[in-house]
C-alpha cells in the first residue's frame, strides 16, 4: 500500500506548478499517497474499474473533423459517473463485509485525495501509460476507477507490468503539447484542464489548438493501440444523452442558463456551469468556418452579462471576421 515513488512524483509535479489552478491537489499533502493516514486503520485498498465507452456515440474522429460540431469527451456522454459508481462501491463494500467479515471502510470515486492510478496499478488492474492514464491489457483505458479503503487483511495482488514499450503515439497526438515527457503531464496545457478545471479565461496561445473540443479531450487515448481492446459500457446510464456526441456549436451557444441546467441535469458537464460552457463553445466556434449561422450566434452573445463569455466571443468574431475581410 506504500507509494513512495508515486508520492515523490506527485510532490515534484506540484513543485513544478504543473497542477495549475487545481489547488485541491496540494490541500491534502501526502494523504493522497498514504491511505492509512487518510483513513486510519486502513490495511488494504481494493481498486475497481467501470467501463464507460459509449458504443452508441458517433465515431470520435468524424466529430473532431467537423468544425461545426462540438466534441465532448466520451466519458461525459451520459450520467455523471460519480452518481453511478459511488453507490455501486458502497454496495460492493457491504457485500465484501458479508463475505470477509465486518470491516471499517471508506469509498472514493476520484473526488477524494487518493492516488487512484498508482493504487490500481499495484492492484494489478493495469499500468500507467505515457499519457498518464491507466491502461489495462484487456480493456484499454476507457474506464473509471474507484477505491474501497478497508481494515480487512485481504490477500495482496501482484502489480501490473507496463506494456507501452517503444510506443509513444500519445505524446505527439496531444494538440497542446501537454504531455511533456512520458508519464509527465503539464495540466496547464491540457485541454481537459483548460475546458473543465480552469475558471478564468483560456490562454490565447492555446485557443486555436483546442479546435472544436468543448469539454475535455480524448486524443491521447484515441491513438493508443491498446484501446482496440476497449469495452463498451454495460451500464445503461452511460448511453449518450441530448445528442452530445455531435452537437451543433451554434445551437449550443444559444442555450440559456435554464436550458443548460435542464439538459445537463445529472451530467458531469453541469459542474462547469453555463458561463464556462459558453466560453468553451465560443472558442470552438472561433476555430470553425465563418458561416452565417456561426456569426449570428456569436453576435447574439456580444452583450452577454458575463465578461468571460464576452471576451471569448469577441476573440472568435475577430478571428472569423478577419477571414472574411
Amino acid at each position: 500500500m506504500a507509494l513512495p515513488e508515486d508520492e515523490q512524483h506527485l510532490l515534484d509535479w506540484l513543485a513544478d506548478g504543473h497542477h495549475g489552478q487545481m489547488h485541491y491537489m496540494q490541500r491534502h499533502g501526502t494523504l493522497r499517497s498514504r491511505p492509512d493516514q487518510l483513513q486510519p486503520g486502513t490495511l488494504r485498498v481494493v481498486s475497481l474499474r467501470l467501463d464507460y465507452w459509449p458504443a452508441d456515440a458517433r465515431e470520435p474522429w468524424s466529430v473532431l473533423g467537423a468544425p461545426e460540431l462540438g466534441y465532448i469527451s466520451r466519458y461525459a456522454m451520459g450520467r455523471d459517473y460519480h452518481r453511478i459508481m459511488r453507490p455501486a462501491l458502497a454496495r460492493f463494500a457491504d457485500a465484501l463485509g458479508k463475505l470477509a467479515g465486518p470491516h471499517q471502510h471508506r469509498v472514493f470515486v476520484d473526488s477524494g485525495p487518493v492516488l487512484e492510478k498508482a493504487l490500481a496499478r499495484n492492484a494489478g488492474l493495469g499500468w500507467i501509460g505515457k499519457h498518464t492514464n491507466l491502461i489495462a491489457r484487456d480493456a484499454g483505458s476507457y474506464f473509471f476507477l474507484g477505491e474501497v479503503l478497508t481494515d480487512l487483511p485481504l490477500p495482496i495482488d501482484e502489480p501490473a507490468s507496463a506494456h507501452c514499450g517503444t510506443c509513444s503515439a500519445c505524446i505527439p497526438a496531444c494538440p497542446t503539447g501537454a504531455i511533456i515527457a512520458p508519464q509527465k503531464l503539464d495540466a496547464r496545457r491540457c485541454i481537459s484542464y483548460l475546458t473543465i478545471e480552469l475558471h478564468g479565461a483560456i490562454p490565447v496561445e492555446f485557443r486555436t489548438a483546442i479546435g472544436n473540443r468543448i469539454y475535455g479531450c480524448d486524443d491521447c487515448q484515441l491513438v493508443c493501440p491498446w484501446n482496440k481492446f476497449a469495452r463498451a459500457a454495460s451500464h445503461p446510464d452511460f448511453k449518450t444523452r441530448h445528442g452530445l456526441d455531435a452537437p451543433l456549436l451554434h445551437e449550443l451557444l444559444g442555450w440559456t442558463q435554464s436550458q443548460f441546467e435542464q439538459r445537463m441535469e445529472g451530467s458531469a458537464i453541469r459542474r462547469i456551469g453555463h458561463e464556462r460552457f459558453l466560453r468553451n463553445v465560443a472558442v470552438a466556434l472561433g476555430n470553425g468556418p465563418a458561416s452565417e449561422q456561426t456569426l449570428t450566434a456569436l453576435r447574439a452573445r456580444q452583450q452577454d452579462a458575463s465578461e468571460l463569455v464576452r471576451e471569448h466571443v469577441l476573440w472568435a468574431l475577430q478571428r472569423l471576421q478577419g477571414e472574411t475581410t
